[in-house]
């Protein structure tokens, strides 16, 4: 049994973050989005870093991959952006960013980058996708009525290929929103996170 605790959005929350280092794990996924436009990473590795190399951390939006790169290095963490990892017997896979914002954030790809990103992963059929963009046109990616900022691309490579469970961030107005698609549970974490114990 593995146990994986995986959040997103901290942004800058210091408390939020301590709350979730309190939580015994395996593995800690932090979804992007741990700070705003880049600012105050290391002192978010500070509270991180008690977790050591069991913390995988995705750019978000608000992230680059080389900030994240670098940031990773720094505290030793796992730069977990486009990769994957078996942990106690169970694939996970992860990719950050999020589609084109109005805002020019530093973490945005196109729906083609995401999809040809996401792509690479079939073959290693991960039980466990973490990405920072959640599914466009869902619950979990809701902003308010009519107002969707998702994926298409998550959304096609989740119906697709049908991993045991899906978790994200991004949009804050769906966090703790729970769905199914198809044989995926699919959650948006946000900063409260959700700590998950797979077989």
């Amino acid at each position: 049994m593995v146990k994986a605790l995986i959040f997103s959005d901290i942004h800058n929350d210091k408390i939020a973050l301590e709350k979730l280092m309190a939580v015994d794990a395996d593995a800690y996924f932090a979804a992007g989005d741990l700070v705003s436009w880049a600012r105050g990473l290391d002192k978010m590795g500070e509270v991180l870093k008690e977790r050591g190399d069991r913390v995988y951390v995705l750019p978000g939006n608000h992230e680059s991959a080389g900030d994240i790169t670098a940031f990773c290095e720094r505290f030793g963490f796992v730069d977990f952006h486009g990769a994957m990892a078996e942990i106690g017997g169970v694939r996970f896979a992860g990719l950050g960013y999020s589609t084109v914002t109005p805002f020019d954030t530093p973490g945005e790809y196109s729906e083609e980058e995401i999809a040809e990103r996401l792509e690479k992963f079939a073959p290693w059929k991960p039980q466990v996708l973490v990405c920072h963009s959640p599914p466009l046109g869902t619950p979990l990616d809701r902003i308010k009525e009519g107002l969707h900022a998702g994926s298409r691309a998550v959304r096609e490579f989740i119906e697709k290929h049908q991993p045991a469970h899906f978790f994200c961030g991004h949009v804050h107005e769906a966090e703790g929103v729970v769905i199914q698609m198809g044989a995926t549970r699919a959650m948006n974490v946000g900063k409260k996170g959700y700590l998950l114990a797979q077989a």
